[in-house]
């Protein structure tokens, strides 16, 4: 039996959400949440599984987030919110399902915290020793005031650090111009498919996040347009960037040596650059890992946000800031899950599956969503300002949602311990959540 579709966007209580995020910034805060962290988390543990074919499946690990892109940019373009793939999972399909979905990303968004400070810190520790977890937990502590104070501040902060980022990254690719190989190519390809395909779960990594912009729908002026604009920038963006760092990376030391390092870009760096190379890649990576953990964390603390506003976590959750128009409890909640993500397994293998999986399945559901909508909801294809026909949107979910469940199964062949800690995390918060509907419906 399906529930009754609940609105949207529910009512608040008391203060709203504050609209103070520009298209410039949504596009750095997609293209942001990837670029940056990404390549300097991926490349090494890539490389291990699939030699040169990295290459190979850089671009195709691209082409899934195109479906994506385009699912999330239309749904944008007719139901824009906040925390949006949870609430359009939540209206357009069923609240059950959209809190399984989501409270696996509530798991990912801590790991991926852990999995950015690990690197952070490797590349800090180049330059001088140090306890990585404590320096780990004083960025979560800026990255928790900064949110706390507001949704612009930090827009505007990410903003300058991706421009500063992309300027850096620029220069290692120019600088590694001479030493382009193009055979790399018909290496990637000489090693058969079934590398290129192992990487897949580690390589798609690249892309996670240019969807971010959709996430805080409610914080934008005219989201209609401008959200989904801003995914397409975020995708080209990011597509032009890693293809072109990552066949520098490789054409300066080699898929053994990339495979080998613990610092991939300042390695491959090094060769181009020389004495130079440590500290502008170590001030690259600070600016950027720094960035990334600043757009997942206002993202996590989002989805924390609409799940108490929603009622499926404790209420307390979806309170607004009456100053600073911020959902402080969330924020609060979002920075103490980070830190607990300290206690988790230090394998970046493992972590990045533990990120990776969760997250497909959270475009799958998005997909899904998306077909719901355009096979039951006459009203918001009419509306969407993206005017895609509703055969058209039902292709573009049902290949999202092949394209989801291949990537998130080919992850079970490199290491199958995420999915037993994703399993069970997934089956305490479900006992959660009929505990309360029960508990809610009691008291009704």
């Amino acid at each position: 039996m399906t529930e009754a579709a609940p609105p949207l966007v529910p009512q608040l209580p008391s203060a709203e959400l504050k609209r103070g995020v520009r298209m410039l910034d949504l596009i750095m805060l997609g293209a942001g949440t990837a670029i940056g962290a990404a390549i300097f988390t991926v490349l090494g543990p890539a490389a291990k599984v699939g030699g040169a074919g990295i290459l190979i499946a850089t671009g195709v690990a691209a082409l899934p987030m195109v479906l994506f892109a385009l699912v999330y940019a239309w749904l944008a373009s007719t139901a824009p919110a906040t925390a949006a793939s949870y609430e359009w999972q939540r209206r357009f399909t069923h609240p059950a399902f959209a809190f399984g979905i989501v409270w696996m990303r509530v798991l990912a968004n801590a790991v991926v915290m852990i999995v950015y400070g690990q690197t952070l810190t490797n590349y800090l520790q180049k330059i001088w020793d140090f306890p990585a977890k404590p320096v780990m937990l004083a960025f979560f502590t800026l990255l928790f005031a900064v949110n706390y104070i507001g949704v612009a501040v930090a827009a505007r902060v990410q903003t300058l650090l991706m421009l500063g980022l992309l300027v850096v990254l620029a220069g290692f690719v120019v600088s590694a111009g001479p030493h382009l190989q193009p055979h790399l190519f018909a290496d990637a390809l000489a090693g058969g498919w079934l590398p290129i395909a192992a990487t897949l779960p580690l390589m798609i990594q690249l892309f996670l996040g240019i969807e971010t912009s959709t996430e805080v729908g409610e914080e934008v002026e005219d989201a209609e347009r401008v959200v989904p604009l801003s995914v397409a920038g975020a995708l080209a963006l990011t597509v032009v960037v890693y293809l072109s760092v990552a066949f520098a990376a490789l054409s300066l030391i080699g898929p053994t040596a990339l495979a080998a390092s613990k610092a991939p870009l300042l390695d491959a760096a090094k060769a181009a650059l020389g004495g130079w190379a440590t500290p502008v890649i170590v001030a690259a990576a600070t600016l950027a890992l720094t960035k990334s953990m600043n757009a997942t964390f206002l993202v996590y603390s989002r989805f924390l946000f609409a799940m108490g506003r929603a009622g499926s976590l404790p209420a307390p959750l979806g309170r607004i800031h009456p100053r600073f128009g911020t959902p402080y409890i969330a924020t609060t909640v979002a920075f103490a899950a980070s830190c607990a993500g300290l206690l988790l397994p230090t394998s970046l293998l493992f972590l990045l599956l533990a990120v990776s999986v969760p997250t497909m399945l959270k475009y799958m559901g998005t997909c899904i969503a998306a077909w719901n909508a355009a096979d039951k909801h006459p009203e918001v294809v009419a509306q969407a300002r993206l005017k895609f026909s509703p055969g058209l949107v039902k292709v573009l979910a049902v290949l999202g949602v092949v394209a989801a469940i291949v990537i998130a199964a080919l992850g079970v062949t490199t290491d199958i311990r995420p999915y037993g800690l994703i399993g069970g995390w997934l089956a305490a918060g479900m006992a959660y959540y009929l505990w309360r509907r029960r508990r809610l419906t009691a008291a009704a």
